[in-house]
């Protein structure tokens, strides 16, 4: 459900004055609120693995929100304009009017890192105990509180496309983050009621030594947003590149949802001996070539036209220049299964620094691979970009086959 967000909002920021200004500041504003998110993006799979008792419970809050705290600090010193036009138009080479863009989207997401945090702490807890299905009302909230704003300001104001956007993701995370503690609150009261002062605890250290690796990662994964910005815009048809971008990829990210959700599902159900390891592999299989079959339909026939033209709103020629990217991408969701698999194993097995090495090596690749491609094959920036997603996300899979089949062996 959260997947429908980028095309809903990309397809109206297309409707409104200026499209592909609005849509490359949308798609670049986006990417530097996930950068300053990353490090709680990995809190609901830390809230699952640790969240056992009341102790556990408190220790978790205290470091989530002094974590939240000093995200929110971040992004807040980020938008100061010296800070902020200093990165996107000297080091980025933003256009004057993309920067500006921008610069509203961003200031408009301050709430969001601190809102994801506390959202995904809660989210944790929900899963641990089975309550998933209050996990996806929470979602239905913040899709509603998404459209209502968005449609709101569509309809009956006139600020600028990246502003609809930006403000219909601020509300609608701060809505959900909401909903979700709420949602937790009898759990939170029988925890309280069962707490035995002498029962092992959860400490600081052991949280950071768990959490800090899974930070980095999420950090690493997300961080690699501003090097592809800026090689984009070094790269041949940028403008073109910078709009279609987070129409593609949100569009890809439909089809992904579903693998990246399966990491907390497998570190919920495994077992604390993988004794469910066998149903759930075959359970990945069989989501990973269906997510990638339907991509590939969608992507090699006339659908995609349909797609980006009649729904999200392209114009012919950005529709054209959007089609080849998102073949591309089409198998992309199959390796978003794969990864997602072999992380949850390593959590589990409390091996947390081999998925830090692989994003790592992730990271690099997407760089070395996008440097290459626009440097020294002339390619254009959106068909650099994802053939370096591509590679990224297929070495950092071979790399953590051995790790997640050492921890398989280990088990008790």
């Amino acid at each position: 459900m959260m997947s429908v967000e980028g095309p809903y909002l990309s397809a109206l920021i297309a409707r409104l004055a200026k499209p592909e200004y609005n849509l490359a500041a949308y798609g670049i504003a986006f990417s530097l609120a996930l950068i300053v998110e990353a490090p709680v993006i990995m809190m609901m799979s830390a809230s699952i693995a640790l969240v056992k008792d009341y102790q556990s419970f408190l220790q978790l809050r205290k470091f989530n929100y002094w974590l939240m705290a000093i995200l929110s600090t971040v992004i807040i010193g980020f938008i100061t304009p010296p800070v902020f036009y200093f990165i996107t138009e000297d080091l980025i080479s933003l256009p004057k009017e993309v920067s500006h863009l921008t610069h509203l989207a961003v200031m408009i997401l301050i709430p969001w890192p601190a809102a994801i945090g506390f959202r995904r702490f809660y989210q944790g807890i929900l899963i641990r105990n089975n309550l998933t299905r209050l996990v996806a009302y929470g979602t239905m909230i913040r899709l509603a509180a998404m459209t209502l704003t968005a449609f709101v300001l569509y309809k009956f104001t006139d600020v600028p496309g990246v502003v609809v956007g930006a403000s219909a993701l601020s509300i609608a995370v701060v809505c959900e983050a909401i909903a979700s503690k709420l949602m937790t609150k009898k759990i939170i009261h029988k925890l309280k009621t069962s707490f035995v002062k002498d029962q092992n605890t959860l400490t600081l250290k052991e949280i950071i030594n768990f959490y800090y690796p899974l930070a980095l990662t999420s950090l690493l994964t997300l961080g690699v947003q501003p090097f592809v910005t800026f090689l984009i815009g070094q790269s041949k048809m940028p403008m073109e590149s910078f709009a279609v971008m987070p129409v593609v990829t949100s569009f890809v990210f439909i089809f992904r949802g579903l693998g990246l959700s399966y990491q907390e599902v497998v570190v919920a159900l495994i077992g604390d001996n993988m004794i469910e390891y066998n149903q759930l592999k075959k359970f990945a299989l069989k989501l990973g070539s269906v997510l990638a079959i339907a991509l590939m339909i969608i992507a090699f026939t006339p659908l995609s036209e349909i797609w980006f033209r009649d729904v999200s709103g392209l114009s012919e020629s950005l529709t054209n220049f959007a089609k080849v990217p998102l073949m591309i991408m089409s198998f992309f969701p199959a390796l978003t299964v794969l990864i997602s698999f072999q992380r949850a194993i390593l959590v589990m097995a409390k091996d947390t620094k081999q998925i830090t090495y692989g994003t790592a090596i992730e990271f690099f690749g997407i760089i070395i691979a996008l440097a290459i491609g626009i440097k020294y094959f002339s390619l254009v920036g959106a068909i650099a970009a994802t053939i370096s997603f591509v590679i990224g996300r297929m070495a950092v899979c071979a790399y953590l086959t051995a790790p997640s089949i050492r921890a398989l062996k280990l088990k008790p």
